[in-house]
């Protein structure tokens, strides 16, 4: 596990978006697993840029979301989907049938669930998975449990995680309640890794996750196990870890 330390969110995300890029460069056909969430907006904001200024193309990149709430339509401007068109999407040359999210509407959840499954194995999974951190240490919408689930599967969203996504919404009664998530045996079929992380409010759960036991109370320490994860974090979230001595690259 490599740990980068940069001084404040823009450094994070330019640091997220040069990795991203070099995996693009390196790769143009490259399966790219994608997050939400208010972390990865200056990632996407810098690889916008790079695209239109020529020196980066999406034109061959497959893409898998890692979630949706569940009961939301594709044009709900809560819904993933409409984040990733509105963040990403819908500013970069990407084909818009090489990007995949689940489907928050599928009248059988569990069976859009084995299908994303089985699309995200048909791609052979992502060559890099960008994952955000929740404040209890979730990734994707993977939960603290008593156990790791791996397959894609709906999930009833923790207090916690509705109170941090209120703010997105009208009232916090708005706030769905379930989402369909890819599970730990996705993310950690991904080549490689990258979880970046910003705020004090993070600190808790990056040091637990990098430096805790593998637990799924802490979703986010299953990397541990993972052979190529790069974690980006700004001095506030990884203040911890520095403190602890942990090695990091500055």
């Amino acid at each position: 596990m490599r740990i980068y330390l940069e001084a404040d969110y823009a450094a994070m995300s330019r640091r997220a978006a040069n990795l991203i890029a070099a995996e693009v460069i390196r790769r143009p056909n490259c399966v790219l697993g994608l997050a939400t969430g208010s972390t990865p907006i200056g990632t996407y904001e810098n690889l916008i840029a790079r695209n239109r200024a020529g020196d980066l193309s999406f034109r061959e990149v497959r893409t898998v979301n890692l979630d949706e709430y569940k009961g939301l339509a594709p044009t709900h401007d809560q819904s993933y989907r409409y984040f990733m068109q509105t963040n990403l999407f819908d500013h970069v040359d990407i084909l818009p049938e090489n990007t995949n999210v689940p489907d928050g509407l599928a009248a059988d959840a569990d069976a859009e669930c084995a299908r994303y499954d089985a699309l995200v194995a048909s791609l052979g999974y992502a060559d890099l998975q960008l994952l955000g951190l929740g404040r209890n240490g979730h990734i994707g919408f993977n939960e603290p449990d008593d156990h790791f689930t791996k397959e894609t599967h709906v999930v009833d969203l923790t207090d916690s995680t509705i109170d941090a996504n209120a703010r997105f919404f009208a009232t916090r009664d708005d706030v769905p309640r379930q989402a369909l998530t890819m599970g730990v045996g996705c993310i950690m079929a991904a080549r490689r890794v990258l979880l970046i992380a910003s705020g004090a409010d993070k600190a808790d759960a990056l040091y637990n996750a990098v430096c805790g036991p593998i637990s799924p109370n802490c979703p986010a320490s299953i990397l541990q196990l993972h052979g190529d994860v790069v974690v980006v974090g700004d001095e506030a979230a990884l203040h911890r870890i520095v403190e602890a001595g942990v090695s990091v690259c500055r």
